[in-house]
């Protein structure tokens, strides 16, 4: 197996497709698992056991973490810890994120910076 990978969101969007839930896991390795994520109206995510991150493929709309909103559009990057409740509101019907889970259950250590 090659030590590289390349997934774009085309290619994705093709797995999505094939299963009834609003993201589908693309890629592992290590502690790092990679999802496709596009929730139709509504997103109905609960808090998660890993830390996360998003970078926003397409679409916009608002960001609630932690209670703040925010805005977010494509290209965006947001970091959500383990276990802090969020979601995506009022976001477009093109929104579609790349999703990226790391490290432990319960989050890594901030460093602080």
């Amino acid at each position: 197996m090659p030590r590289y990978h390349k997934i774009t969101p085309a290619e994705a969007l093709k797995k999505l497709g094939k299963v009834d839930t609003p993201f589908v896991e693309l890629y592992e390795h290590g502690t790092l698992a990679v999802e496709l994520y596009q929730p139709e109206k509504i997103d109905k995510q609960q808090p998660h056991e890993r830390d996360e991150i998003y970078v926003v493929i397409s679409g916009s709309g608002t960001f609630y973490c932690d209670g703040a909103r925010m805005d977010f559009a494509a290209g965006d990057f947001l970091f959500v810890p383990a276990y802090v409740e969020h979601r995506f509101e009022e976001f477009s019907d093109d929104f579609l994120t790349w999703v990226f889970f790391y490290g432990p259950k319960g989050g890594e250590v901030p460093n602080n910076k």
